[in-house]
């Protein structure tokens, strides 16, 4: 299937849109959309690839964007966060885009606008195998760069694992799990616990945390799209599936590190990665003195740069946990001279 040539639009104005498109049972600024985030419309026009797995049928949500600027023959793969979606690339896949690249952006599944089961295996390995049968449906048969962000680095390492000769290249922009928190002490939440504090997500909580952790304590108005985006779910019908995919999905990242295994990448590997991040997940249920310890992201990210074999790192200092948000200009430019120089 070919890419589809669409014109990317700013997320910002696309809650706009969304809002507007709302009943009035919701303030504008307490948007709920379903539990695939029916209701908020995506910066490009949104495909479904369905597929059984586990012997569920399911389907994931996609964006494939086709260049805009000179056709390079790349493919660009972009794997979002935990706490993020496919959306909130919107500002990179017109980067990309207009670079030449074509640009395809899945919504994993749990998340966002693809299927949320009530039972399902999680595992980075299911979830790479995913999207690789995604990619081969849509006709993309050659190597690939895979561009992850946050949980999305930790995917974007396990299909390189997977998958070295589909991979040309990585791309790890404040990628998690770059160290083994339950081998730290970080203590289990297991999911039951996950699952109770899912069911407490508000927006207020979601931009406390943002603010703290990914945006060096600023805000700007740029950053409330995607908060209201995940809160609206959780004030939708779909909460209880929404709450559960994601403490399934937590329980996951926290289970299965990738960090052990960065000497066995073979592809050029590009770090991207703002130094004020100080993510790490459970780190709030982590014992106090413990705390200061985790997600310490200036000695990660020298740590990982020698761990992968043909990594290249380039470092944000004023930056937080989503770069690619808070600084685009500065993110994209080193982002297309990494990819150029592969």
């Amino acid at each position: 299937m070919p890419a589809m040539t669409v014109r990317p639009v700013h997320l910002a104005a696309i809650l706009a849109l969304s809002l507007a498109s709302l009943g009035a049972a919701h303030a504008a600024d307490e948007p709920a959309y379903g539990p695939e985030l029916e209701g908020f419309t995506y910066p490009a026009p949104v495909q479904k690839f369905s597929f059984t797995s586990q012997g569920a049928k399911l389907h994931m949500a996609y964006m494939d964007i086709a260049p805009t600027g000179k056709a390079n023959g790349r493919t660009v793969v972009l794997l979002h966060g935990k706490n993020f979606c496919g959306a909130t690339w919107d500002a990179s896949m017109k980067a990309l885009s207009d670079a030449g690249y074509r640009v395809v952006v899945p919504d994993q599944i749990g998340f966002c606008k693809s299927s949320k089961p009530r039972h399902y295996q999680y595992s980075f390995q299911q979830l790479a195998e995913n999207t690789r049968a995604l990619l081969e449906s849509i006709g993309v048969k050659g190597p690939v760069t895979m561009m992850g962000h946050s949980t999305g680095g930790m995917l974007a390492v396990r299909y390189g694992l997977m998958f070295p000769q589909q991979t040309e290249q990585l791309v790890l922009v404040n990628p998690i799990g770059l160290e083994d928190w339950k081998a730290l002490g970080v203590p289990s939440l297991g999911v039951d616990k996950w699952y109770q504090r899912e069911l407490q997500t508000t927006a207020d909580k979601i931009r406390n945390y943002e603010k703290a952790t990914y945006y060096v304590n600023q805000w700007k108005p740029e950053y409330e799209p995607p908060v209201q985006m995940l809160a609206g779910m959780y004030r939708g019908p779909g909460k209880d599936i929404v709450a559960w995919n994601s403490a399934l999905l937590y329980d996951m990242i926290y289970t299965q590190p990738v960090v052990y295994e960065f000497p066995q990448l073979t592809m050029p590997t590009l770090l991207l990665i703002g130094l004020k991040d100080s993510t790490a997940i459970g780190k709030d249920a982590a014992p106090e003195a413990l705390r200061p310890k985790l997600g310490n992201y200036p000695e990660l990210a020298q740590r990982t740069a020698k761990a992968i074999p043909k990594a290249t790192l380039v470092s944000f200092p004023d930056m937080g946990h989503a770069p690619q948000m808070q600084d685009p200009k500065a993110f994209h430019a080193a982002l297309l001279k990494g990819l150029a120089a592969k």
